[in-house]
Protein backbone atom coordinates (compact mmCIF):
# COMPACT_ATOMS: atom_id res chain seq x y z
CA UNK A 1 0.00 0.00 0.00
CA UNK A 2 2.62 2.18 0.86
CA UNK A 3 4.16 1.85 -2.69
CA UNK A 4 0.87 2.60 -4.15
CA UNK A 5 0.46 5.97 -2.11
CA UNK A 6 4.30 6.79 -3.26
CA UNK A 7 3.53 6.53 -6.92
CA UNK A 8 1.17 9.04 -6.71
CA UNK A 9 3.29 11.98 -4.82
CA UNK A 10 4.03 13.28 -8.69
CA UNK A 11 1.93 15.13 -10.87
CA UNK A 12 0.35 12.99 -13.75
CA UNK A 13 1.71 15.32 -15.95
CA UNK A 14 5.34 13.80 -15.72
CA UNK A 15 4.02 10.40 -16.84
CA UNK A 16 4.67 11.61 -20.78
CA UNK A 17 8.14 13.76 -20.37
CA UNK A 18 11.17 12.70 -21.01
CA UNK A 19 14.58 13.60 -19.44
CA UNK A 20 16.52 15.23 -22.14
CA UNK A 21 18.99 13.50 -24.45
CA UNK A 22 21.14 16.49 -24.70
CA UNK A 23 21.72 16.31 -21.34
CA UNK A 24 21.89 12.62 -21.00
CA UNK A 25 24.88 12.95 -23.53
CA UNK A 26 26.75 15.62 -21.88
CA UNK A 27 26.65 13.92 -18.26
CA UNK A 28 28.01 10.48 -19.68
CA UNK A 29 30.88 12.30 -21.75
CA UNK A 30 31.51 14.36 -18.45
CA UNK A 31 31.66 11.77 -16.13
CA UNK A 32 34.19 9.15 -18.79
CA UNK A 33 36.36 13.64 -18.71
CA UNK A 34 36.53 12.90 -15.00
CA UNK A 35 38.26 9.37 -15.03
CA UNK A 36 40.82 11.11 -17.45
CA UNK A 37 39.47 9.93 -20.52
CA UNK A 38 39.67 12.37 -23.77
CA UNK A 39 36.52 12.82 -24.87
CA UNK A 40 35.54 14.52 -28.28
CA UNK A 41 32.83 16.11 -27.62
CA UNK A 42 30.04 16.54 -30.34
CA UNK A 43 26.79 16.63 -28.34
CA UNK A 44 26.51 20.02 -27.07
CA UNK A 45 24.67 22.09 -28.65
CA UNK A 46 26.57 25.24 -27.88
CA UNK A 47 29.25 27.42 -29.21
CA UNK A 48 33.26 27.02 -28.54
CA UNK A 49 33.76 30.89 -28.58
CA UNK A 50 33.72 32.82 -25.48
CA UNK A 51 31.24 35.97 -24.62
CA UNK A 52 33.01 38.69 -26.64
CA UNK A 53 35.01 41.29 -24.28
CA UNK A 54 32.55 43.79 -25.02
CA UNK A 55 29.33 42.04 -23.51
CA UNK A 56 31.81 40.51 -20.80
CA UNK A 57 32.67 44.23 -19.65
CA UNK A 58 28.76 45.35 -19.73
CA UNK A 59 28.40 43.12 -17.30
CA UNK A 60 30.69 44.03 -15.02
CA UNK A 61 29.83 47.34 -14.83
CA UNK A 62 26.25 46.95 -14.09
CA UNK A 63 27.93 44.86 -11.17
CA UNK A 64 30.21 47.94 -9.91
CA UNK A 65 26.74 50.33 -10.59
CA UNK A 66 24.85 47.91 -8.15
CA UNK A 67 22.44 47.23 -10.95
CA UNK A 68 21.75 43.90 -9.04
CA UNK A 69 17.85 43.88 -7.61
CA UNK A 70 15.07 43.30 -9.29
CA UNK A 71 13.58 44.83 -12.68
CA UNK A 72 10.18 44.54 -14.33
CA UNK A 73 9.13 41.02 -14.92
CA UNK A 74 9.73 41.93 -18.97
CA UNK A 75 12.83 43.28 -18.84
CA UNK A 76 13.77 47.13 -18.97
CA UNK A 77 12.77 49.28 -20.95
CA UNK A 78 16.50 49.78 -22.64
CA UNK A 79 16.31 46.10 -23.65
CA UNK A 80 13.45 45.74 -25.09
CA UNK A 81 14.24 48.59 -27.57
CA UNK A 82 17.47 46.60 -28.01
CA UNK A 83 15.98 44.21 -28.95
CA UNK A 84 13.42 45.60 -31.47
CA UNK A 85 16.20 47.92 -32.91
CA UNK A 86 18.19 44.74 -33.82
CA UNK A 87 14.90 43.50 -35.81
CA UNK A 88 14.61 47.32 -37.32
CA UNK A 89 18.42 47.03 -38.55
CA UNK A 90 18.38 43.82 -39.76
CA UNK A 91 15.17 43.15 -41.00
CA UNK A 92 13.39 46.79 -41.24
CA UNK A 93 10.65 45.66 -39.58
CA UNK A 94 8.85 48.20 -36.59
CA UNK A 95 7.65 46.31 -33.74
CA UNK A 96 5.99 47.97 -30.36
CA UNK A 97 7.49 47.61 -26.79
CA UNK A 98 4.31 46.25 -25.68
CA UNK A 99 5.11 42.69 -28.24
CA UNK A 100 8.73 42.70 -26.70
CA UNK A 101 8.85 40.04 -23.04
CA UNK A 102 12.84 39.60 -21.77
CA UNK A 103 13.15 36.30 -20.90
CA UNK A 104 15.63 33.90 -18.71
CA UNK A 105 16.47 32.34 -22.30
CA UNK A 106 15.09 30.70 -25.55
CA UNK A 107 13.22 27.51 -23.57
CA UNK A 108 11.93 29.59 -20.85
CA UNK A 109 10.69 32.02 -23.84
CA UNK A 110 8.32 28.64 -25.33
CA UNK A 111 7.57 26.95 -22.00
CA UNK A 112 5.55 30.23 -21.32
CA UNK A 113 4.30 30.99 -24.55
CA UNK A 114 3.06 27.42 -24.54
CA UNK A 115 1.92 27.91 -20.86
CA UNK A 116 -0.40 31.09 -21.99
CA UNK A 117 -1.65 29.00 -25.18
CA UNK A 118 -2.12 25.25 -24.49
CA UNK A 119 -5.25 23.54 -22.64
CA UNK A 120 -5.58 20.35 -21.76
CA UNK A 121 -6.45 18.53 -24.94
CA UNK A 122 -5.10 20.86 -27.39
CA UNK A 123 -2.82 19.68 -30.40
CA UNK A 124 0.14 21.09 -30.92
CA UNK A 125 1.63 20.71 -34.71
CA UNK A 126 5.37 19.89 -34.31
CA UNK A 127 7.87 18.75 -37.20
CA UNK A 128 10.28 16.05 -36.77
CA UNK A 129 13.05 15.86 -36.58
CA UNK A 130 12.79 18.50 -33.44
CA UNK A 131 14.43 20.03 -30.93
CA UNK A 132 14.20 17.35 -27.87
CA UNK A 133 12.13 19.99 -25.59
CA UNK A 134 9.61 20.79 -28.26
CA UNK A 135 7.01 17.70 -27.30
CA UNK A 136 8.44 17.70 -23.31
CA UNK A 137 6.71 21.25 -23.21
CA UNK A 138 3.66 20.68 -25.14
CA UNK A 139 2.97 17.17 -22.27
CA UNK A 140 3.58 19.14 -19.34
CA UNK A 141 0.79 21.81 -20.89
CA UNK A 142 -1.42 18.99 -20.93
CA UNK A 143 -1.42 19.09 -24.88
CA UNK A 144 -1.12 16.54 -27.66
CA UNK A 145 2.01 16.81 -29.60
CA UNK A 146 1.17 16.40 -33.51
CA UNK A 147 4.18 15.10 -35.07
CA UNK A 148 4.77 15.50 -38.59
CA UNK A 149 7.76 13.26 -39.78
CA UNK A 150 10.16 14.91 -42.56
CA UNK A 151 12.15 13.25 -45.68
CA UNK A 152 15.54 13.05 -45.61
CA UNK A 153 15.66 12.42 -49.04
CA UNK A 154 14.31 15.63 -49.42
CA UNK A 155 16.41 17.63 -47.46
CA UNK A 156 13.96 17.52 -44.38
CA UNK A 157 12.14 20.14 -46.07
CA UNK A 158 8.50 21.70 -44.39
CA UNK A 159 5.65 22.92 -46.55
CA UNK A 160 2.30 24.11 -45.53
CA UNK A 161 0.83 21.04 -47.69
CA UNK A 162 2.51 18.80 -44.87
CA UNK A 163 1.45 21.36 -41.93
CA UNK A 164 -2.08 21.53 -43.66
CA UNK A 165 -2.53 17.46 -43.70
CA UNK A 166 -2.16 17.32 -39.99
CA UNK A 167 -4.38 20.72 -39.29
CA UNK A 168 -7.92 19.89 -37.15
CA UNK A 169 -10.34 21.36 -35.11
CA UNK A 170 -8.05 21.29 -32.13
CA UNK A 171 -4.95 22.12 -33.50
CA UNK A 172 -4.06 25.82 -31.48
CA UNK A 173 -0.26 25.85 -32.12
CA UNK A 174 2.03 24.64 -34.91
CA UNK A 175 5.69 25.02 -33.99
CA UNK A 176 8.34 25.65 -36.55
CA UNK A 177 12.38 25.68 -36.04
CA UNK A 178 14.32 27.10 -38.90
CA UNK A 179 17.46 26.80 -39.36
CA UNK A 180 16.72 23.71 -37.45
CA UNK A 181 18.03 22.00 -34.58
CA UNK A 182 18.65 18.93 -35.37
CA UNK A 183 18.90 19.12 -38.74
CA UNK A 184 20.43 22.16 -40.21
CA UNK A 185 17.02 22.90 -42.84
CA UNK A 186 16.22 26.02 -43.67
CA UNK A 187 11.89 27.13 -44.52
CA UNK A 188 12.07 28.78 -47.58
CA UNK A 189 10.46 32.17 -46.51
CA UNK A 190 7.95 32.21 -49.02
CA UNK A 191 6.66 28.73 -47.76
CA UNK A 192 6.63 29.63 -44.54
CA UNK A 193 4.93 33.06 -45.05
CA UNK A 194 2.28 30.23 -46.36
CA UNK A 195 2.01 28.24 -43.47
CA UNK A 196 1.30 31.37 -41.59
CA UNK A 197 -1.57 32.46 -43.70
CA UNK A 198 -3.06 28.93 -43.74
CA UNK A 199 -2.64 28.91 -39.28
CA UNK A 200 -4.19 32.78 -39.39
CA UNK A 201 -7.18 31.40 -41.65
CA UNK A 202 -7.82 28.82 -38.89
CA UNK A 203 -7.22 31.06 -36.45
CA UNK A 204 -4.19 29.12 -35.02
CA UNK A 205 -0.94 30.23 -33.74
CA UNK A 206 2.50 29.92 -35.16
CA UNK A 207 5.31 30.14 -32.98
CA UNK A 208 9.16 30.38 -35.04
CA UNK A 209 12.29 29.24 -32.68
CA UNK A 210 14.35 31.28 -34.38
CA UNK A 211 17.38 30.62 -32.08
CA UNK A 212 19.77 30.16 -35.11
CA UNK A 213 18.66 33.19 -37.31
CA UNK A 214 21.93 34.56 -38.19
CA UNK A 215 23.36 31.07 -38.51
CA UNK A 216 23.48 30.46 -42.22
CA UNK A 217 25.65 29.56 -44.96
CA UNK A 218 26.13 29.60 -48.66
CA UNK A 219 24.70 32.86 -49.07
CA UNK A 220 21.39 32.66 -47.38
CA UNK A 221 20.32 36.12 -45.90
CA UNK A 222 18.56 35.79 -42.19
CA UNK A 223 14.55 36.01 -42.26
CA UNK A 224 12.09 36.43 -38.94
CA UNK A 225 8.33 36.02 -38.70
CA UNK A 226 8.28 39.22 -36.89
CA UNK A 227 8.72 41.17 -40.42
CA UNK A 228 5.07 39.01 -41.63
CA UNK A 229 2.11 41.13 -43.12
CA UNK A 230 -0.06 42.99 -40.30
CA UNK A 231 -3.06 41.38 -40.94
CA UNK A 232 -1.01 38.02 -39.48
CA UNK A 233 0.87 39.33 -36.44
CA UNK A 234 -2.12 38.55 -34.24
CA UNK A 235 -0.98 34.63 -34.87
CA UNK A 236 2.36 34.65 -35.37
CA UNK A 237 4.85 34.43 -32.78
CA UNK A 238 8.91 34.70 -32.30
CA UNK A 239 11.15 33.10 -29.91
CA UNK A 240 14.60 34.40 -29.85
CA UNK A 241 17.94 33.94 -27.63
CA UNK A 242 20.98 35.72 -27.21
CA UNK A 243 22.74 32.34 -26.25
CA UNK A 244 23.85 31.42 -29.51
CA UNK A 245 24.27 34.51 -31.82
CA UNK A 246 26.62 36.06 -29.08
CA UNK A 247 27.61 32.58 -26.63
CA UNK A 248 25.79 34.02 -23.91
CA UNK A 249 24.55 30.57 -23.11
CA UNK A 250 25.31 30.54 -19.30
CA UNK A 251 23.87 33.93 -19.04
CA UNK A 252 20.48 32.84 -20.05
CA UNK A 253 18.20 35.61 -22.12
CA UNK A 254 16.32 35.49 -24.53
CA UNK A 255 13.22 37.22 -26.12
CA UNK A 256 9.11 36.72 -27.00
CA UNK A 257 7.97 39.16 -29.92
CA UNK A 258 4.30 38.79 -30.82
CA UNK A 259 1.04 39.77 -29.95
CA UNK A 260 0.92 42.50 -27.00
CA UNK A 261 -2.42 40.45 -25.59
CA UNK A 262 -0.24 37.52 -25.30
CA UNK A 263 3.36 39.29 -24.65
CA UNK A 264 1.04 40.50 -21.42
CA UNK A 265 -0.50 37.08 -20.25
CA UNK A 266 3.66 35.95 -20.00
CA UNK A 267 4.21 38.83 -18.00
CA UNK A 268 1.41 37.35 -15.93
CA UNK A 269 3.27 33.80 -15.89
CA UNK A 270 6.74 35.21 -15.59
CA UNK A 271 5.45 37.59 -12.82
CA UNK A 272 5.04 34.39 -11.02
CA UNK A 273 7.50 32.32 -12.12
CA UNK A 274 11.17 34.51 -12.01
CA UNK A 275 9.92 37.77 -11.45
CA UNK A 276 12.53 38.57 -14.14
CA UNK A 277 15.53 37.99 -16.27
CA UNK A 278 18.90 38.53 -14.45
CA UNK A 279 19.34 42.22 -14.06
CA UNK A 280 23.18 41.86 -14.85
CA UNK A 281 22.55 39.82 -17.92
CA UNK A 282 20.06 42.16 -19.15
CA UNK A 283 22.66 44.72 -18.96
CA UNK A 284 25.23 42.52 -21.24
CA UNK A 285 22.14 41.82 -23.58
CA UNK A 286 21.67 45.52 -24.40
CA UNK A 287 25.32 46.00 -25.35
CA UNK A 288 25.14 42.89 -27.16
CA UNK A 289 22.15 43.85 -29.45
CA UNK A 290 23.06 47.56 -30.02
CA UNK A 291 27.18 47.10 -30.36
CA UNK A 292 29.80 45.93 -32.99
CA UNK A 293 28.32 42.37 -34.74
CA UNK A 294 31.66 41.72 -35.54
CA UNK A 295 31.65 38.50 -33.35
CA UNK A 296 28.52 36.85 -34.98
CA UNK A 297 30.37 37.58 -38.84
CA UNK A 298 33.45 35.87 -37.21
CA UNK A 299 31.32 32.70 -35.94
CA UNK A 300 29.05 32.55 -39.09
CA UNK A 301 32.26 32.41 -41.24
CA UNK A 302 33.96 29.64 -38.90
CA UNK A 303 31.02 27.66 -38.93
CA UNK A 304 30.65 27.29 -42.38
CA UNK A 305 34.37 26.50 -42.76
CA UNK A 306 33.94 23.71 -40.32
CA UNK A 307 30.88 22.58 -42.16
CA UNK A 308 32.51 22.19 -45.37
CA UNK A 309 34.90 20.11 -43.83
CA UNK A 310 32.82 17.98 -42.02
CA UNK A 311 29.73 16.79 -44.41
CA UNK A 312 32.44 15.88 -47.05
CA UNK A 313 34.26 13.86 -44.84
CA UNK A 314 31.43 11.89 -42.85
CA UNK A 315 30.06 11.43 -46.91
CA UNK A 316 33.40 9.79 -47.20
CA UNK A 317 32.71 6.78 -44.85
CA UNK A 318 31.23 4.04 -46.20
CA UNK A 319 27.37 3.89 -44.99
CA UNK A 320 26.93 7.06 -43.85
CA UNK A 321 24.65 9.57 -45.15
CA UNK A 322 25.11 13.36 -44.56
CA UNK A 323 22.44 16.20 -45.58
CA UNK A 324 23.93 19.24 -46.39
CA UNK A 325 22.90 21.66 -43.50
CA UNK A 326 21.86 25.13 -44.65
CA UNK A 327 21.86 27.03 -41.15
CA UNK A 328 22.33 26.24 -37.49
CA UNK A 329 25.74 24.21 -36.34
CA UNK A 330 24.63 20.69 -36.61
CA UNK A 331 24.98 17.85 -39.33
CA UNK A 332 22.16 15.16 -38.92
CA UNK A 333 23.77 11.87 -40.43
CA UNK A 334 22.03 8.88 -41.67
CA UNK A 335 23.78 5.88 -39.78
CA UNK A 336 21.08 3.28 -40.34
CA UNK A 337 22.72 0.75 -42.01
CA UNK A 338 24.79 0.14 -39.40
CA UNK A 339 21.62 -0.80 -37.18
CA UNK A 340 21.11 -4.39 -36.79
CA UNK A 341 20.81 -6.87 -34.16
CA UNK A 342 22.63 -6.07 -30.82
CA UNK A 343 22.85 -2.55 -32.29
CA UNK A 344 19.29 -1.72 -32.72
CA UNK A 345 19.30 1.85 -32.35
CA UNK A 346 20.85 5.30 -32.78
CA UNK A 347 20.70 5.22 -28.93
CA UNK A 348 22.75 1.56 -28.47
CA UNK A 349 25.13 3.25 -31.08
CA UNK A 350 25.59 6.35 -29.86
CA UNK A 351 26.08 4.69 -26.71
CA UNK A 352 28.99 2.46 -28.10
CA UNK A 353 30.30 5.28 -29.89
CA UNK A 354 30.69 6.92 -26.19
CA UNK A 355 32.06 3.93 -24.73
CA UNK A 356 34.59 2.38 -27.43
CA UNK A 357 35.77 5.74 -29.61
CA UNK A 358 35.37 8.16 -27.14
CA UNK A 359 33.19 10.49 -29.25
CA UNK A 360 29.99 12.05 -27.78
CA UNK A 361 27.33 12.65 -29.88
CA UNK A 362 23.28 12.77 -29.73
CA UNK A 363 20.84 9.62 -30.49
CA UNK A 364 18.61 10.75 -33.04
CA UNK A 365 15.39 9.57 -30.95
CA UNK A 366 15.35 12.48 -28.83
CA UNK A 367 14.26 14.66 -32.19
CA UNK A 368 11.79 12.60 -33.48
CA UNK A 369 13.63 10.18 -35.92
CA UNK A 370 15.97 7.45 -35.15
CA UNK A 371 18.49 5.55 -37.42
CA UNK A 372 20.41 9.49 -37.07
CA UNK A 373 23.04 10.99 -34.62
CA UNK A 374 23.29 14.44 -34.51
CA UNK A 375 27.09 15.79 -34.31
CA UNK A 376 27.73 19.33 -33.30
CA UNK A 377 30.55 21.33 -35.16
CA UNK A 378 30.47 23.54 -32.70
CA UNK A 379 33.80 22.61 -31.83
CA UNK A 380 37.64 23.05 -32.85
CA UNK A 381 38.62 22.22 -36.23
CA UNK A 382 40.85 19.84 -34.75
CA UNK A 383 38.13 17.73 -32.89
CA UNK A 384 36.13 17.34 -35.76
CA UNK A 385 38.93 15.97 -38.26
CA UNK A 386 39.72 13.44 -34.69
CA UNK A 387 36.40 12.50 -34.48
CA UNK A 388 35.38 11.49 -38.12
CA UNK A 389 38.89 9.72 -37.50
CA UNK A 390 37.54 8.01 -34.99
CA UNK A 391 34.33 7.60 -36.43
CA UNK A 392 35.30 5.72 -39.29
CA UNK A 393 37.43 3.46 -37.05
CA UNK A 394 34.83 2.51 -35.04
CA UNK A 395 32.49 1.95 -38.42
CA UNK A 396 35.12 -0.47 -39.72
CA UNK A 397 34.99 -2.09 -35.95
CA UNK A 398 31.44 -2.99 -36.36
CA UNK A 399 31.68 -4.04 -39.78
CA UNK A 400 34.34 -6.55 -38.96
CA UNK A 401 32.33 -8.49 -36.01
CA UNK A 402 29.44 -8.53 -38.25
Amino acid sequence: MALVKSARLFAQRLQNVEESSTMQVMIAAQKLKSEGVEVVDLGAGEPDFNTPENIKEAGKRAIDANFTRYTPAVGVAPLRDAILRRYREDFGVERKRDEVIATVGGKHSIFNTLLALIDPGDDVIIPAPYWVTFPQVVHLCGGRPVIVETSPEQGFSITSELIHKHMSDRTKLVILNSPCNPTGAVIAPGEFLKICQLAAEREIYVLSDECYQVFLYDGLQPSTAAAVPEHLRRWVIVSGSLSKTYAMTGWRLGYTIGPSELVSQMAKIQGHETSNPTSIAQAAGIEALTGPQDSVREMIREYERRRNFLVPALNHIPGVRCFTPQGAFYVYPDIRAFLHEGLKTSDDFAGRLLSEAHVAVTPGSGFGMDGFIRISYAAAYTALEEAVRRLANFLRSLESKR
